[in-house]
């Protein structure tokens, strides 16, 4: 990435966050590779709970991105595989934003913040799980130096999912 990337800030998520969250993320494209629609209400509340929890158990959780003017994007950080498939056992690091932020180097930024921070708390290495027709992903995962280890197909949806690891 040749430009600069926009300054971001990451917090640990708040109850109104949930709020938002589901509005951001209640578009279509946004949700293309998590079954198309936006969770309800309440599944957005009790993850910005847990996250609230990993953080103050662990020092990191899925944060709340925030882009100027403390405007809510999206989310990026890392949690424990939450899947009893693929890497379990293993930090997974991850984002989503509205759409509106698409391609202006939010997800990078925030993403790397989120290295930074998991290394500052000992975490020896993440993974990225990415749907194989997720090239936006996948060029996040590119750009923060993650290199493809393994191909796991979805339980739910039947596709290929990538396994990307970067060891930290």
């Amino acid at each position: 990435m040749n430009r600069a990337l926009p300054a971001v800030r990451l917090r640990v998520p708040t109850d109104e966050d949930a709020v938002v969250w589901h509005r951001v993320f209640n578009d279509p494209e946004v949700m293309e590779f998590y079954g198309g629609r936006s969770a309800e209400l309440f599944v957005y509340e009790e993850l910005t709970a847990r996250q609230r929890r990993h953080d103050a158990e662990r020092g990191y959780c899925l944060w709340t991105v925030l882009g100027e003017g403390d405007e809510v994007l999206g989310f990026t950080g890392a949690q424990p595989w939450p899947g009893e498939w693929g890497p379990k056992g293993e930090i997974e690091i991850g984002w989503r934003l509205g759409r509106e932020h698409w391609g202006k180097g939010y997800v990078t930024a925030a993403a790397l913040t989120t290295l930074e921070r998991l290394r500052a708390a000992g975490v020896p290495r993440v993974v990225a799980m990415v749907m194989a027709e997720n090239r936006r992903s996948i060029a996040v995962t590119r750009r923060l130096g993650m290199e493809l280890a393994e191909v796991f197909t979805h339980p739910r949806l039947g596709e290929p999912a990538h396994c990307y690891r970067l060891d930290l």
